[in-house]
């Protein structure tokens, strides 16, 4: 009787113990490389519903293993591209000017404020 009793007892620990689960969007974050993470950050933002699917199916294929692969910024904004959601991403372009790197917008307002003046 005591055996049947701690038996049941460690039955209920086992149980009661939390079980790590891993959400579909960590799952995704842990194969995304090089802006991966700011194009999710984007998608999330300007589309947080279509994102949670595509971020789902994403998560099974990875789990399943059909995609071992390292999914980059430019990979992912293409994938949602291809179903249908258009993506914004805030571009930037750098010159070189007097072997430093200037925005362009801040290179443009400077030769135009200079051009004013004189």
């Amino acid at each position: 009787m005591q055996k049947n009793i701690s038996q049941q007892n460690t039955q209920k620990q086992s149980s009661q113990e939390p079980k790590t689960v891993v959400s579909p969007k960590q799952t995704l974050v842990t194969k995304l490389g090089y802006r991966g993470v700011e194009v999710l950050q984007n998608a999330e933002s300007q589309f947080p519903n279509e994102t949670k699917i595509v971020v789902e199916k994403l998560a099974e294929l990875i789990k399943s293993g059909e995609i071992d692969e390292v999914i980059d910024g430019g990979k992912l904004l293409m994938l949602f591209r291809s179903v249908g959601l258009n993506i914004r991403m805030q571009t930037k372009i750098n010159v070189e000017q007097d072997g430093k790197f200037v925005s362009l917008s801040d290179k443009l307002s400077k030769q135009s404020h200079d051009n004013g003046e004189a």
